[in-house]
């Protein structure tokens, strides 16, 4: 019966498969299972031999601990060894390094001609090197345990990858010494510059100290006491100065006494021109005279000094200036004597009253004398004041010192402190320089911590990868997942009777005998023997192309 021009559609449930059914299945899908699983088993040996080998070359670097133990010369490389391997191997798997270790060696041809050079770099740097962290590793003679790492470099050539491999440990061995001898040069530099900056630091301070030391001088808290005694003293020199200056105008007042007697006994004496004229002639004499007698005696002062001192010092400069001036003197009064002479006409001397003459000459010659005595006095009277000045001014500058000390105490203590600090910072750093340079030195000689080649770049006889049987079984083993999962498909799709048993199952009938079917023989064996046909050749093709692979990798690449 019709619904709407369409007919009812009935759905039944399948019966539940047994094993037989199962057979039954194998038996009609074998051809989409073992197609699938042929196709997969030649293209996993194809790939698998055509996929090129990949030798892995591996060095174990050991890591060698400084010949002089840290408590005697500290070292100048604050970084652990296994820090400064990861710094290395960012030093030494730089896209330079590595740029020249492929154009070197020629590595990656093929992957040079379609790609750019970075991403070949990139690929080496990920795929084929490898670092390992620093661990135990043990010796050749199996007794100890040793700090070491590994350096692997994997490529399809396992002589040039022994070539790589011992390249990159000798720059790794290379790369530590520079490091290393790099890294404890710049500290001593560093600390040399450190203490010449600390030093010029210090003599700053010391400059300052100095200035105020200078400004200040006789004003600092450590002369407080010296200011005292100094003033004490110059106090007591005031007094005898000024005891000096009474004695002086005393003796003074009585030269002075002596000489306004002496001249009025002179205006007693009467004289005559003449004789004042001859008076006056002997008195120039005898001022030459007197000056002959001051410059020998001043000779021989100068003599007797000579066996002290030199001529230049202080004394003898005085004296030597002392005699140039009454040299000058006598000389002066002897040219004016001369050239008063021819002036001067002849007169007839007459001497009357000799008695006369004698006293007045006397009297005069007293009173030159005590004149002189008191010019000297005189000198002596300023001289002895300007001495009383200048301690009063003293006395004056040592109370002003006294009194002004606690106003720059406080800076005077600052710049002693700094000039300590400075100090101390000096010695300091002589000392972590004199401590870095014998590091260095230590450095300098390779007697540090020190790389060095446990185990060389190993010769590589097997290829790492690929693993050929294990690629084979994979193919195998996904080619026969797809043919079960195309026989799967198959089978649900058709819904056809297949046997008896589905018959029975859907029909709920009673099976009284079946009729098997008939086909044409001619059509049945030219579907055979295409089918062979088809299968010969695909098997043929199939072990040709294995063949082929197989002689390519075992009979060209292994040769070559």
């Amino acid at each position: 019966m019709a619904n709407n021009g369409f007919e009812p559609q009935l759905s039944v449930a399948r019966r539940t498969p047994d094993l037989e059914d199962y057979v039954d299945m194998l038996r009609r899908q074998k051809a989409w299972i073992i197609g699938p699983t042929f196709a997969a088993l030649v293209i996993a040996v194809v790939v698998a031999h055509l996929w090129p080998d990949t030798y892995v070359s591996t060095a174990v670097v050991r890591v060698v601990p400084p010949q002089v133990p840290e408590a005697f010369v500290p070292t100048n490389v604050n970084l652990e060894m296994s820090q400064r391997i990861n710094s290395m191997a960012q030093q030494i798997l730089s896209r330079s390094t590595l740029t020249n270790i492929i154009n070197t060696y020629g590595l990656y041809p093929r992957d040079r001609a379609r790609l750019p050079m970075e991403d070949v770099v990139e690929n080496m740097r990920r795929n084929d090197v490898r670092i390992s962290n620093v661990v135990s590793f043990t010796t050749s003679e199996g007794k100890r345990q040793v700090p070491a790492f590994q350096i692997s470099f994997a490529y399809e050539n396992r002589m040039i990858a022994q070539k790589v491999c011992q390249d990159l440990v000798s720059r790794f061995i290379n790369e530590n010494q520079r490091d290393r001898a790099n890294q404890s040069t710049f500290t001593t530099q560093f600390l040399k510059d450190q203490l010449e900056l600390a030093r010029r630091d210090l003599e700053a301070v010391e400059d300052k100290l100095a200035a105020f030391r200078i400004r200040n001088a006789g004003r600092l808290p450590d002369q407080v006491q010296q200011n005292m005694q100094q003033l004490t003293a110059l106090e007591q020199r005031l007094t005898n100065l000024n005891g000096t200056l009474s004695r002086i105008n005393q003796e003074k007042l009585l030269l002075e006494s002596q000489l306004q007697i002496y001249k009025d006994q002179l205006k007693s004496v009467g004289s005559t021109t003449e004789q004042v004229n001859v008076a006056r002639e002997q008195a120039k004499n005898e001022r030459l005279i007197a000056y002959d007698r001051e410059i020998t005696n001043m000779e021989t002062q100068i003599a007797a000094l000579r066996e002290n001192y030199r001529d230049s010092h202080p004394d003898m400069q005085r004296a030597l200036a002392a005699l140039k001036v009454l040299k000058a003197k006598r000389d002066a009064l002897a040219k004016e004597e001369e050239s008063k002479k021819p002036a001067e006409e002849p007169k007839p001397k007459t001497v009357v009253n000799p008695q006369a003459i004698r006293e007045a000459r006397e009297l005069e010659a007293a009173i030159r004398k005590v004149q002189s005595a008191i010019e000297a006095k005189d000198l002596e009277l300023e001289e002895t004041r300007k001495e009383v000045a200048r301690v009063d001014n003293q006395i004056r500058a040592t109370q002003a010192r006294i009194d002004a000390t606690p106003l720059g105490e406080k800076e005077y203590l600052d710049l002693l402190r700094d000039r300590d600090l400075a100090r101390q910072r000096v010695e300091e750093l002589n000392r972590k320089k004199s401590i870095s340079a014998v590091a260095t030195d230590l450095e300098n000689r390779q007697q540090g911590e020190n790389l060095e080649l446990l185990d060389p770049a190993s010769m590589p006889q097997k290829p790492s990868e690929p693993d050929r049987p294990l690629l084979i079984g994979a193919g195998v083993g996904i080619g026969l997942v797809i043919g079960l999962l195309l026989a799967a498909a198959r089978e649900l799709k058709d819904t056809s009777l297949k046997n008896l048993k589905d018959v029975r199952a859907y029909t709920n009938l009673d099976i009284l005998g079946s009729i098997p079917l008939l086909e044409n023989d001619l059509v049945v064996r030219r579907r055979r023997r295409l089918a062979w046909l088809a299968w010969s050749t695909a098997c043929i093709v199939g072990v040709l192309i294995m063949s082929g692979s197989m002689y390519y990798y075992y009979f060209v690449v292994r040769v070559a």
